[in-house]
C-alpha cells in the first residue's frame, strides 16, 4: 500500500551563516522546526522562519505556457540524468508563480507516495490533458521517459505558440472595430452637442446629413446606458451558448471557418494541429487507431474533428490514413499526398511532422499579412467615421458660408 503524501507549504527564512553574515530566502517544508534543522545542515542559524502568505502574483493562474515551459525544463532535467524527485525540486525552486510552485510541490508528493508520474499529472486534468498524460505513460512504460517528454515539450511550445498567433490574428480584426466605435461614440456624446447649440441660432435649414448625425447623437445621449447594457448582454448570452450548448459551438466553428481571411488562418491551424498531435502520438508509439482517437479532441474545430473520426472509423476497418483523409474532403491534397508518401516510405511521423511545420509557417505568413493589412485597414475605418462627422458639423456652415 502506497504511504501517503506528506504535505509541504513554502517557508521563508532569515539568518546568518558562518561568518556571520545575514542571509534570507525561501524552502518547502513540513513545519518550520524541519526547516531549521536543514539551515543547522548547511550551517547557518536561522533567526525567523515562517510560513509564506499572500505576495504579488500569488493569485497568477498558471498558463498552458508555463505546463510547455514546466515539460521543457523536465526534458533537460530528465536527459541529463537528474532524479525524477530531485529534477522537481530543482524546477520548482526556480518557478516565481507560486501556483506554479504549489503544483509541482502537489505533482512531487505523489510520486514521492509512490504513483507514477503519468498518474500523478491524471490528477491534475485542469493542467494535463489526456494526450499529455497517455504520452507520459508510454514514455514510463517503454523506459524512455526523457525522449517522450522532449517530444511532449515541443508538442506544447509549437501548440501554444500556433494559439497565441490565432489569437493575434483575432484580437487585432476586433480591436479596430472597439477603437473605432469609442471614437465615434466620444463624438456623437462631446462633440455633437456643441455644434448643435449652434446650429439652434441658425434658423435656416439644416442638411439631412447632419439631421440624421444629430439625431444618431440625441438617441445616444438618451439611450447609451442601455444600448451599452444590449451590448454587454448580448456577449454574455453568446458567451453562455457557447459555453453550454453543442450544436450553437458546432455551428460557430463551421462558421468562422467560412471567414473571409481568418477563416483561411483558422483552417490551417487546425490542419497544423491535427498533423502535430498525430506525428507526437503516433511518433512515441502509439498505435494509429487510438493515436486518432486523441488528435480529434485536439484540433479545436468540430469540421475537423468530425473528419478525424470518420478517418478513425475507416482506418479501423483497415484503409490506408491517406485515402480515409481524402474521402473525407476537408483534408488539402498536400497534406494527403505527404502522408502517403509517409505511410509508404514507413516515416509517417516524419512526414506529419513536416506537414505542421509548413502549415504553421502558412498561419505565420497569413497573421503577419493580416496585420499589415490591418493597419492602413484602421486608418480608413477611422478616417471614414471621423471625417464623416465633421463633414456632418461643417456642412451647415459651409453651406451659411456660400449664401453670404
Amino acid at each position: 500500500m502506497a504511504q501517503k503524501a506528506i504535505k509541504t507549504s513554502l517557508f521563508t527564512w532569515e539568518g546568518t551563516d558562518r561568518k556571520g553574515t545575514k542571509v534570507k530566502g525561501e524552502l518547502s517544508g513540513v513545519n518550520p522546526a524541519l526547516i531549521k534543522a536543514q539551515l543547522r545542515k548547511q550551517g547557518i542559524s536561522p533567526t525567523k522562519v515562517r510560513k509564506k502568505g499572500f505576495s504579488f502574483g500569488a493569485g497568477k493562474k498558471i498558463k498552458p505556457m508555463d505546463i510547455a515551459l514546466f515539460t521543457r525544463q523536465m526534458a533537460t532535467m530528465m536527459k541529463a540524468g537528474v532524479p525524477l524527485l530531485s529534477s522537481f525540486d530543482i524546477i520548482m525552486d526556480g518557478q516565481e508563480n507560486p501556483n506554479m510552485r504549489k503544483l509541482i510541490d502537489e505533482i512531487k508528493q505523489e510520486v514521492a507516495a509512490g504513483n507514477s508520474f503519468a498518474n500523478s499529472l491524471r490528477k491534475k486534468p485542469q493542467y494535463f490533458d489526456d494526450l499529455y498524460c497517455n504520452l507520459v505513460d508510454s514514455g514510463e512504460q517503454s523506459g524512455a521517459l526523457e525522449t517522450l517528454l522532449d517530444r511532449v515539450a515541443t508538442y506544447k511550445e509549437k501548440t501554444e505558440l500556433l494559439k497565441k498567433k490565432i489569437k493575434k490574428a483575432m484580437n487585432y480584426p476586433i480591436a479596430v472595430v472597439a477603437v473605432a466605435i469609442i471614437v465615434s461614440a466620444i463624438l456623437l456624446i462631446k462633440v455633437v452637442p456643441q455644434f448643435q447649440s449652434v446650429f439652434a441660432n441658425f434658423g435656416a435649414e439644416l442638411p439631412a446629413f447632419t439631421l440624421m448625425v444629430i439625431g444618431l447623437s440625441e438617441a445616444l445621449q438618451e439611450w447609451w446606458f442601455l444600448i451599452l447594457i444590449a451590448m454587454f448582454g448580448l456577449g454574455f448570452a453568446f458567451k453562455e451558448a457557447h459555453k453550454r450548448s453543442q450544436k450553437f459551438r458546432d455551428s460557430v466553428d463551421r462558421g468562422v471557418l467560412k471567414l473571409p481571411i481568418v477563416g483561411d488562418i483558422l483552417y490551417k491551424s487546425s490542419l497544423a494541429r491535427y498533423a502535430r498531435t498525430l506525428a507526437t502520438t503516433f511518433a512515441a508509439g502509439v498505435p494509429l487507431v487510438d493515436a486518432l482517437d486523441s488528435v480529434s479532441g485536439a484540433t479545436g474545430n468540430v469540421v475537423f474533428k468530425n473528419a478525424v473520426n470518420k478517418v478513425k472509423a475507416d482506418v479501423s476497418t483497415g484503409m490506408q490514413l491517406n485515402f480515409a483523409m481524402r474521402t473525407t474532403g476537408v483534408f488539402p491534397a498536400m497534406a494527403v499526398q505527404m502522408t502517403a508518401i509517409g505511410e509508404e516510405s514507413g516515416a509517417l511521423d516524419s512526414m506529419l511532422d513536416k506537414v505542421a511545420t509548413f502549415y504553421e509557417e502558412e498561419v505565420d505568413n497569413k497573421v503577419d499579412g493580416l496585420t499589415a493589412l490591418m493597419e492602413p485597414m484602421i486608418m480608413a475605418v477611422l478616417g471614414v467615421l471621423v471625417g464623416g462627422l465633421i463633414i456632418a458639423m461643417y456642412l451647415p456652415i459651409f453651406q451659411l458660408g456660400s449664401v453670404v
